[in-house]
């Protein structure tokens, strides 16, 4: 039963990608299909999740080489949790897709590449091995690369151009360290790379978790390596920007949770102080990023930048209660984020423009958008009881336990200037009176020329609700979350679970 359910994550988006290339000229079935594929690679996430939790550790070796030697794909709570949040936000974007992407970008191929988008994510998550994590990265980039280039619009070109070259550059730094590991030790395999490194030299094993927190870094976009992101991920459709904004970055941050905690821990004097320091500068510089921005998703890209902090943070200060902060924040922070812009293309559906001095009026004209605004936004900012409090309270009181007093008081200026951009959005978007000429409607003919359906709003609507809703849920009933993500921090801190389950 575990192999099948290990293996479903990646074979419903491969066989709804290929069914879907199969009827390329009937976009009515490919828009079906991809909310079927999604709603589906959600229910096998949430299945594999409770089986995890219920019987331990899950590991299958495809083809039935023995591990070390053949491709492990294993699922541990941490993946788990991955899995299904990547399969909510899959499902919410697929969703919203329906309204928000154009009739051209549906013909050169929108939905395909979603779902094999979906397939290199949870192949991130499942593979047991280092080989196939740079594997599956790659099948990311490169439908996230046509993602953001579909429409051939200039601003989508010189961001995909920027996102590409940065991440061709952390390609090619991970695959060196790949090879570097390879011929050190002799193995790729996790569980096994877990009892084969502290037995190298420990020059040879600084160098390669330098060269790793590098590669991962570039994806996950910490200090200094973040640049990329805010040049590129408010160019294109607010639907690709969401799915990009929830989960591209979040991939590189479980990379480095995964190696810091069961590869490269010989050493955490050196290495996880360093991380720390990155985390202040991470959270610092995006949040200012942030404050300065005057274009509704530029300022939620630096937010992106800011919050990884916080999430590295938890992984440098690398203690129970702070490795659990840092998973309870990754599921907090994927839900909120993928909404903002979520609700930022809502925004630019009906006022035509995402630059903030453009907009206006919403709370009066909208006031159900302007209150779904709110939740996520709050969260983000950390105001009680929503989900980003509970998150950051966790990561500031290990701050605290562990004496790092000033990256405590850098998290919370944080939040506060957090609080400020959010408020600024909030006034520019929603409160001021709207700008005269940008009354739309979301009857209003489409940019593409294109005439909406009546279903079109509520395309956008359901899934800004419902992700709404579960941060409401998350905040309100955080208690079993946390305990969630406690779980999975104990099996990171204590890796003899999962060598077993592979290695066996």
């Amino acid at each position: 039963m575990s192999r099948v359910l290990l293996v479903l994550p990646l074979l419903i988006p491969l066989f709804t990608a290929v069914s879907m290339l199969l009827l390329w000229h009937r976009r009515g079935l490919q828009r079906l299909l991809n909310g079927v594929g999604a709603a589906a690679h959600l229910a096998a996430a949430v299945i594999l999740l409770f089986t995890v939790r219920r019987e331990g550790i899950q590991a299958v070796q495809i083809g039935d080489w023995p591990a070390p030697f053949g491709i492990t794909l294993a699922a541990d709570l941490f993946s788990a949790i991955m899995l299904v949040l990547t399969g909510i936000i899959g499902l919410a974007v697929a969703v919203y897709s329906l309204g928000n992407i154009d009739i051209q970008r549906e013909s050169f191929g929108y939905y395909p590449l979603y779902q094999v988008l979906l397939m290199g994510i949870s192949g991130a998550f499942l593979t047991g091995d280092m080989f196939n994590l740079y594997v599956w990265f790659e099948v990311m980039l490169i439908a996230s690369f046509v993602l953001m280039a579909l429409g051939g619009e200039p601003a989508q070109m010189e961001g995909a151009f920027k996102y590409v070259i940065l991440n061709l550059m952390s390609s090619a730094l991970f695959l060196a360290a790949v090879g570097v590991l390879y011929g050190a030790i002799g193995t790729l395999n996790i569980a096994d790379l877990i009892t084969q490194v502290p037995q190298m030299n420990r020059e040879t094993a600084c160098v390669l978790a330098m060269m790793f927190l590098m590669a991962f870094g570039i994806k996950a976009a910490i200090f200094p390596l973040f640049f990329w992101l805010p040049a590129s991920y408010h160019t294109p459709p607010a639907a690709v920007s969401a799915i990009f904004a929830g989960m591209l970055t979040k991939v590189g941050v479980y990379a480095l949770i995964r190696v810091f905690t069961l590869i490269f821990v010989q050493d955490v004097a050196y290495t996880h102080t360093l991380i720390l320091v990155i985390a202040g500068f991470t959270m610092t510089v995006g949040v200012l990023g942030a404050v300065s921005q005057m274009e509704f998703r530029r300022v939620l890209s630096f937010h992106i930048v800011s919050q990884i902090g916080y999430m590295v943070l938890g992984l440098g200060l690398f203690s129970p209660l702070a490795l659990a902060g840092a998973i309870f924040y990754i599921l907090h922070h994927i839900i909120v984020k993928a909404n903002l812009f979520l609700i930022s293309g809502a925004v630019n559906r009906l006022r035509g423009s995402y630059c903030l001095k453009d907009l206006g009026g919403l709370y009066r004209s909208r006031l159900g958008l302007a209150v779904l605004f709110l939740i996520p936004a709050l969260s983000l900012a950390g105001l009680p009881p929503l989900s980003g409090f509970w998150a950051k309270l966790v990561v500031i009181r290990a701050s605290l336990e562990a004496g790092q007093y000033t990256l405590a008081a850098v998290a919370l200026g944080v939040s506060l200037l957090t609080l400020y951009s959010m408020v600024k959005i909030w006034d520019r978007a929603f409160w001021r009176p709207s700008v005269e000429g940008r009354e739309l409607t979301p009857e209003t003919p489409l940019p593409d020329g294109g005439t909406p359906s009546p279903w079109t709003w509520r395309f956008y609507v359901i899934p800004i609700a419902a992700l709404a809703l579960l941060t409401l849920i998350i905040g309100f009933w955080a208690e079993p979350f946390f305990r969630l993500s406690q779980e999975a921090a104990w099996q990171l801190l204590n890796p003899a679970q999962y060598i077993q389950a592979v290695l066996r």
